[in-house]
């Protein structure tokens, strides 16, 4: 298996077959000062042009070394598509989301998804930056299109405040828009497959227990990730930030390719929990190691993951943006020692 393409590796491993090794990427955010100064392509603008996108993002891959291509570098394209406000974001900080449209129950109740949506300027600079990936790495390497997910939606749609306190008094509506944006990530996942992803993550942590009671995960968001999966037409990762400890069992059947995790989850208890049913992704923790921490201790952490049963090696979140290239080349140096 030494031939083996990066592609079919990242396959491989996604779908729980053998692999002479485990890969190593990022499938959350990649973007990076370093990066950027190296390609030559910059924040903000390189959220919103989709040449400058796929070039920043094919930077992870030919020069840090990271084994696959994975973007955008934020998660506000869907929402402002949907209405919401944003802020732009800067060379070194993201676009954040401001205001959603549904600003109070009624809003929530009526609310319809724009019927041009999948050609939306957001929509299509992402789709185009697919195309502009695919041709350019070509068939070897795999190529990962991030876009947040239903949970994500919904808090983005009503705001925050509301989310949190309808779920508990109003869950009815919160179904309702997790639903919506169920819709959504349906459509545009599958329009990013025909367009050369390989896979799709989506990271929602809104749905995940550091914001709602483990008990919410099955009963508000369950039914729908089960949906999304059986309705897509490739594979598929959920990524969830902080401790999903809780929810590792039902997130499992939930019809995932791929679990990404953080690092507040202990990962040989994870393994454990989850088992053959998704591939575990992760779980470097992206500040305190791969920020803050020489290449030594990211290959010790590193080294830890793999020994702890990691399918794809990862870090647990998305890259901070002044994450130095040293590092992210130590990831694949310690991968690559493990298996000397």
């Amino acid at each position: 298996m030494t031939d083996i393409s990066l592609r079919q590796r990242f396959l491989d491993s996604l779908m729980g077959k053998y692999v002479d090794k485990v890969p190593v990427c990022s499938v959350t955010q990649t973007g990076t000062v370093e990066l950027m100064e190296a390609t030559g392509t910059f924040w903000p603008d390189a959220n919103y042009d989709a040449k400058m996108m796929a070039i920043l993002a094919i930077g992870g891959y030919e020069i840090a070394g990271l084994e696959a291509v994975r973007y955008p570098f934020d998660g506000t394209a869907i929402a402002q598509t949907l209405g919401c406000t944003i802020k732009e974001g800067t060379f070194d900080s993201q676009p954040a989301v401001l205001k959603g449209p549904c600003q109070n129950k009624e809003d929530a109740l009526e609310y319809t998804i724009p019927e041009n949506f999948m050609e939306s300027c957001r929509i299509t600079t992402i789709l185009d930056a697919t195309v502009f990936v695919r041709e350019k790495v070509g068939d070897d390497v795999p190529v990962v299109a991030g876009m947040v997910g239903p949970a994500a939606i919904a808090a983005f749609l009503v705001g925050i405040r509301n989310y949190l306190m309808w779920s508990i008094t109003d869950p009815e509506i919160i179904e309702r828009v997790v639903q919506l944006g169920a819709e959504v990530c349906t459509d545009y996942s599958n329009a990013l497959f025909e367009r050369g992803a390989d896979v799709v993550c989506m990271p929602d942590s809104e749905a995940g227990p550091d914001l709602l009671p483990p008990d919410s995960f099955e009963s508000l968001f369950l039914p729908a990730y089960k949906k999304l999966c059986r309705n897509t037409s490739g594979p598929m990762i959920l990524h969830m930030c902080g401790d999903a400890t809780a929810i590792l069992d039902p997130m499992a059947n939930a019809g995932f390719e791929g679990l990404s995790i953080e690092e507040k989850v202990d990962l040989k208890y994870a393994k454990d929990v989850i088992g053959g049913r998704a591939c575990l992704i992760g779980n470097v923790a992206p500040v305190g190691t791969l920020l803050l921490s020489q290449p030594s201790e990211v290959k010790r952490e590193a080294k830890v993951c793999i020994e702890n049963g990691v399918d794809i090696l990862a870090p647990g979140c998305g890259l901070a943006p002044h994450t130095p290239i040293i590092n992210l080349k130590a990831l694949v140096s310690a991968r690559d020692e493990y298996y000397e």
